[in-house]
């Protein structure tokens, strides 16, 4: 096995480790979720930190499950012009489209990092949490799909694959 297909190996293993995460998440939520609705209108009571976790969860979940999407390429793309270039044409619309991509993580980032810093000392009302641990979903978010894409360059330009030719290899769901 080469370096390269190591590499993508361990990113193929943490996302289905990331993937495991989101599904405990969900579980975590529903179950959260449908006892809240069963002691509210069955027994006149509730969990009331249930319903601002399950929020703090969700933002977790749409952060954390943009990443496998892309590794999958599964996010919204336009692919009529570039499925008419030749490869080398191909493979430099994917080069600088994967670059464009690194810099809004960059700047996705960095502004949510911000964000994370100024919001530690707000504390949710209910639960007392603090604030900048939602905000910390995007900065993981960022970084996820600032690696992805890095592996997604280094294979447009080192390896000289097309898109077509390294999309839907290696990690499947």
């Amino acid at each position: 096995m080469s370096t390269a297909q190591a590499g993508f190996s361990i990113i193929d293993k943490g996302l289905r480790a990331l993937e495991a995460v989101l599904v405990v998440i969900l579980a975590a939520m529903v179950v959260m979720v449908f006892a809240n609705v069963v002691l509210r209108y069955g027994f006149g009571s509730g969990i009331t930190v249930s319903e601002e976790i399950s929020r703090f969860l969700f933002v977790w979940l749409i952060f954390l499950g943009s990443v496998p999407v892309m590794r999958q390429h599964g996010h919204l793309g336009v692919e009529m012009l570039v499925g008419k270039l030749s490869p080398p044409g191909r493979r430099m619309v994917r080069a600088l489209n994967d670059i464009l991509i690194l810099a809004c993580c960059i700047v996705f980032g960095w502004g949510a990092w911000e964000q994370t810093q100024l919001n530690m000392a707000n504390l949710a009302p209910v639960s007392g949490l603090p604030q900048g641990w939602t905000y910390f979903a995007s900065v993981v978010c960022a970084v996820g799909i600032g690696v992805l894409t890095l592996a997604d360059l280094f294979q447009t330009v080192i390896l000289g694959r097309t898109p077509e030719a390294h999309a839907g290899h290696g990690y499947e769901p």
